[in-house]
């Protein structure tokens, strides 16, 4: 690929700032050399293009992306595009960013390669630079926008990421979750007016234990009903942690958004979430394998066990047929979702080949659940997940075509964030 230009929150204190902007300066150094950072935001940025997959489904050809002021502002044909600055894209398959509906971004390994303590969040500068790593190793992966499950700590490092003060995804978090302990449904309703309050953009909630613990089902129904009900309420989506049939007829009867895992349920409970409309994000390769790699780091804290990793690992040949059998279900919404955890994060886009050479998905219909359905699944589906007109300006190059070769989903060469370009490396493979 070629450019024709060379182109506090006081609460965090002095050094966590002047790390943060390094990052900035980093990332968009790498990505213009020569070039100052920020200097795109003022200017009209023309991607030459020879193959768009552009996340419904569709491919177009020899096209010219037009982007001003961080969006797609049209899309013509190949050399009509006018601009400051040109990318040449034409050897490279460019698509709309990946969009990762269930991450926990803010968790990390500490010095030690021990994972931080879950209920040690007193040290928000230690949080939020972790944090920034793990957006920037995300971002490199060619994920553009994360939805991170429940971590009041993720606020901060939202907040810099919207200010464009840090490269990093696009931030929606719960800033927490929904369990068992929250309450009665009074108290659950209560909560999730906080964390609306709060600036929430969606309520995690925890319907059953983790599949570590049997994945039994530990919330009634009327908490269940509080949840997601108040959560309509508040204008917010609901996402529910559960593992077994009677959790799912139960967040179909409160109108819940999205199930995460489900790995056993049999059909009829993946027919009752396709007829109720709700979203399924599944995992069958990263989230097994992180945890296998990394066992040691986790073994000890915060409920981690060796027996429950046993647990875990039993459980990986249920969540590939729930996947498997997820594909023959009509109307059934699978989206993409890798639950990306410390270790994990950098590496989402090993979920997606895995959706393929594992799970059995077409490969368009892998790069559509993790750009255009994904981005509906977020109530954002007219701001990002497609490359149109009028769209957000999020767009990534893989080197190779992944219609042929699911492994190109990993080989991101190239990325841009709301119309600003983070990464621009020349093709991995010859």
């Amino acid at each position: 690929m070629r450019c024709n230009r060379c182109s506090s929150r006081c609460s965090l204190g002095r050094i966590v700032a002047s790390v943060l902007v390094s990052l900035t300066w980093a990332s968009l150094s790498a990505a213009q050399p020569g070039g100052a950072p920020g200097a795109e935001a003022n200017q009209t940025v023309v991607l030459r293009t020879a193959r768009v997959l552009d996340g419904t489904g569709d491919v177009l050809e020899n096209r010219d992306i037009v982007v001003r002021a961080g969006s797609i502002a049209e899309l013509l044909p190949a050399g009509r595009g006018r601009g400051d600055v040109v990318y040449d894209l034409t050897e490279v398959t460019v698509l709309p960013g990946y969009i990762d509906t269930h991450v926990h971004i803010s968790r990390h390994f500490d010095a030690g390669g021990r994972l931080h303590p879950p209920e040690e969040v007193d040290d928000i500068g230690h949080l939020t630079l972790y944090g920034a790593e793990n957006a920037y190793r995300t971002l490199m992966s060619g994920v553009t926008t994360v939805q991170s499950l429940g971590a009041a700590e993720d606020a901060e490092l939202k907040a810099w990421i919207a200010r464009g003060t840090i490269p990093g995804p696009r931030v929606l978090s719960s800033l927490g979750a929904v369990r068992s302990d929250t309450g009665t449904p009074a108290e659950i309703r209560a909560f999730v007016r906080d964390r609306a309050e709060a600036g929430a953009d969606v309520v995690k909630i925890f319907a059953a234990t983790s599949i570590r613990f049997g994945g039994v089902t530990n919330l009634s129904a009327a908490q269940l009903e509080a949840a997601c009900g108040e959560a309509r309420a508040q204008g917010l989506r609901s996402v529910v942690h559960l593992h077994r049939p009677d959790a799912v007829r139960l967040a179909a009867d409160a109108g819940c958004t999205q199930i995460e895992h489900a790995w056993l349920v049999d059909r009829a409970a993946l027919e009752t979430i396709a007829e109720s409309g709700m979203y399924l994000g599944n995992q069958i390769d990263l989230l097994f394998r992180n945890y296998a790699e990394h066992e040691s780091g986790y073994v000890g804290i915060g409920g981690y066990s060796a027996e429950g990793f046993v647990n875990l690992q039993a459980a990986r040949p249920g969540a590939r047929r729930v996947f498997e059998e997820s594909l023959e279900v009509p109307g059934l919404k699978v989206v993409y979702s890798t639950d990306a955890v410390a270790g994990g994060h950098g590496r989402n886009a090993q979920e997606l080949v895995a959706y393929v050479e594992i799970g059995g998905l077409r490969p368009m219909d892998v790069i559509i659940s993790s750009t255009s359905l994904a981005a509906e699944s977020l109530g954002l589906g007219d701001q990002i997940g497609t490359i149109a007109a009028g769209m957000a300006a999020d767009v990534i190059a893989l080197d190779g075509d992944p219609l042929i070769d699911a492994a190109a989903l990993g080989r991101v060469v190239f990325v841009m964030r709301g119309g600003e370009v983070h990464k621009n490396s020349p093709p991995m493979v010859p």
